[in-house]
């Protein structure tokens, strides 16, 4: 059996070295690169990403990362989003008041969260929907968050026989705070991604990225 190729893009963002060591361990052959047609070629792309929207956003744009994952999608080649990189797939993002458009796969707006605490930091359970490949065997883990801004509404609606993405939702807080409800997955045919860490996730992360590469 072939050994899948992974690129993690490279394009100044995210936990590039850790990213790449978990994906490796979950069994693919990792480049970490901006490279524009290694990352078109390789099996899997790996998008990561922290820190703001916009600068995110202006640094993807820089090595032509959204043209990478417009293509490879078209193609129906796998892409998965890591946090900001989840974010980052979306219509747009708002983050103290500024707007910036982002890659347009999904529509919707990246928002603050509305909760008595902000950021959002440590482990939470996720609500995993009927049919999930990311998550089989691990439906009932715990994941690792760290962010202040999410999708906070589902927008995309399919109709005849394409079939619906499966949505994974989070909240933040304890019962006892007030929270707020997120989305904390994605599944949409080659185009997946998590708002929080894998690679920060312990053996829930390890086993959900090992689903990852199994499928390409």
């Amino acid at each position: 059996m072939t050994t899948p190729s992974v690129v993690v893009l490279d394009y100044g963002s995210g936990n590039l070295r850790s990213a790449v060591r978990a994906v490796e361990r979950a069994g693919a052959d990792v480049t970490l690169t901006g490279d524009f047609e290694a990352a078109l070629e390789a099996d899997g792309l790996l998008v990561p990403g922290v820190g703001a929207y916009a600068a995110c956003m202006a640094g993807l744009r820089a090595v032509k990362g959204d043209r990478i994952i417009g293509r490879r999608l078209a193609g129906g080649r796998p892409v998965l989003g890591i946090c900001v990189g989840m974010q980052v797939l979306f219509e747009r993002g708002v983050e103290h008041g500024v707007e910036t458009a982002g890659c347009d796969e999904w529509p919707g707006t990246i928002s603050r969260l509305e909760a008595d605490v902000v950021p959002h930091m440590g482990w939470n359970t996720v609500d995993v929907p009927d049919g999930t490949s990311l998550f089989a065997g691990i439906e009932d883990e715990r994941f690792y968050f760290v962010h202040s801004y999410a999708a906070r509404t589902w927008d995309l609606v399919t109709t005849g026989h394409t079939r619906a993405p499966l949505v994974t939702w989070a909240e933040t807080g304890p019962s006892e705070q007030r929270g707020d409800r997120f989305v904390a997955a994605v599944e949409n045919g080659p185009l997946s991604a998590t708002q929080f860490h894998p690679e920060k996730s312990g053996d829930a992360g390890a086993a959900l990225l090992r689903n990852w590469v199994l499928s390409l």
